[in-house]
């Protein structure tokens, strides 16, 4: 039966093999379960061994049905987790730009939003950052949403506490600046390598230690994680670019060709 129910997923795959499986894809159908064949008698054992020999036979002499099967799976597969992502982004429109739990960098009042997941020791964040670094400085119309998704370990946890509480000292370009010189920070990054950087920054130490502990800055963090997880963010960097996740360093150009489909149609990639 599980042989058969792998068969009535790649059905499409079953009829494009032509019309001599036709009868396989009638066979299947017959056996779709009581809820669609209420209007039927049911098979019996010698036509149920009949269908099964069908399938059996079927299989050996066209194997590769199994591969189209799978393959149209995963397809169907990441069609709906896209869909699933498009409509957990429309969903947290508000929240994938609030003030308390993100940095608004570039032009606040831009026409279009990059907003970005990433984790101050996330390798491929550091790669990124020359990328959002130009697209920011060449698109005086790009609005640039940083959100602090701490995902790798405590020392990541420590050093996004540390960037939100100096949040509360450094605004506008004095805080891009000291995020950038974060990033570039080499070695691992933990919170007294971030506290270090915020005093060179012109940030109060003393203060930021303070603020990182607060009750508001943890509930930044959680609610970041949070939001993460409801759009089903599985790594860093990630990018939200009109309805669409990007995941991956994958470049300022590839970044850029989504941000203009935006302004051209209002989704990351236009149809037609």
């Amino acid at each position: 039966m599980a042989v058969i129910t792998l068969f009535r997923r790649a059905l499409a795959g079953v009829r494009r093999a032509g019309p001599a499986l036709a009868g396989l894809g009638l066979a299947l159908s017959l056996m779709a379960g009581p809820v669609q064949a209420q209007a039927q008698a049911p098979l019996t054992p010698e036509q149920r061994k009949a269908v099964v020999d069908l399938v059996r036979e079927t299989l050996l002499k066209n194997p590769e049905l199994i591969q189209e099967a799978l393959i149209e799976l995963e397809r169907r597969n990441q069609v709906a987790q896209a869909d699933a992502q498009r409509n957990a982004v429309a969903a947290e429109k508000v929240s994938l730009t609030d003030p308390t739990t993100s940095i608004i960098a570039a032009n606040p009042q831009g026409d279009v939003t990059l907003v970005e997941f990433m984790d101050y020791n996330c390798g491929f964040c550091k790669r990124a950052l020359e990328d959002v670094r130009t697209l920011a400085k060449d698109d005086p119309k790009l609005r640039v949403v940083i959100k602090d998704f701490p995902i790798l370990g405590p020392d990541s946890v420590e050093a996004s506490r540390v960037a939100i509480a100096v949040k509360n000292q450094l605004q506008g370009q004095k805080y891009w600046d000291f995020h950038n010189k974060l990033m570039a920070t080499k070695g691992r990054i933990n919170g007294a390598k971030a506290l270090e950087v915020a005093k060179e920054s012109g940030a109060d130490v003393e203060r930021a230690r303070k603020d990182m502990d607060a009750p508001a800055t943890r509930a930044a963090i959680e609610s970041t994680v949070a939001l993460g997880d409801r759009l089903g963010l599985t790594g860093t960097p990630a990018f939200i670019i009109g309805d669409e996740v990007v995941f991956g360093a994958v470049g300022a150009a590839a970044l850029k060709q989504k941000i203009d489909a935006v302004r051209k149609c209002g989704k990351a990639t236009c149809s037609g």
